[in-house]
């Protein structure tokens, strides 16, 4: 018996288009949903601003394309530790004093533990 061939067609523009129109859908969401903020340029970052908590130097900064925030905390030259909130919380706990430092995509920076205020 022989085997029935069918025969081959490109594929349409029209599914071209659908396919293209749901690859840039995702590549949106995925940078601007925060999770790929690392990959947005640097104009997109607001300033560097700082947060004094105790003896910490925290210094933090938003992102205005996406829902993500940094945040660079230090306590002199002893100890360091960085938050990336990329469109989830992000959570330290520092070794010295035992502070537990929370960093939010909007860049609310709350702070729990002992000698926290």
């Amino acid at each position: 018996m022989p085997a029935i061939r069918v025969p081959w067609r490109p594929t349409t523009p029209r599914l071209m288009a659908v396919n293209v129109v749901a690859l840039l859908g995702l590549v949106g969401w995925y940078l601007f949903s925060g999770r790929g903020a690392g990959l947005l340029p640097q104009d997109s970052w607001g300033p560097w601003q700082e947060k004094r908590v105790h003896d910490w130097s925290v210094w933090v900064r938003v992102n205005s394309w996406s829902d993500a925030a940094e945040a660079d905390g230090h306590y002199g030259k002893a100890e360091d530790f960085t938050l990336k909130a990329y469109g989830t919380s992000a959570t330290a706990t520092t070794a010295m004093e035992g502070v537990r430092f929370t960093l939010a995509p909007d860049g609310e920076l709350t702070v729990d533990g002992p000698r926290a205020s």
